[in-house]
């Protein structure tokens, strides 16, 4: 005959969501304050790299030619 254990875990987590991110500082305060509240993160919005910034350049179509480097220069400085 086997042996089953339930697991269950120590800690819960709780996904908030909100619209407002200014509300995110008051939000943080108040869930601080509830008794049992251990630990508080906020993930930060991943930023794009240089790469891959670049690759949206081209979909959105914001890319430029010169046929040379004076050219280039005339375009930028108007």
């Amino acid at each position: 005959m086997a042996n089953v254990a339930a697991v269950t875990p120590a800690e819960g987590q709780l996904i908030v969501s909100v619209e407002n991110v200014s509300m995110l500082k008051d939000l943080k305060k108040a869930i601080s304050m509830l008794r049992g509240v251990t630990k508080i993160t906020v993930p930060r919005s991943k930023r794009m790299s240089s790469y891959e910034r670049s690759l949206h350049d081209l979909d959105e179509g914001r890319v430029y030619e010169a046929k040379d480097v004076d050219d280039l220069f005339k375009q930028c400085l108007g």
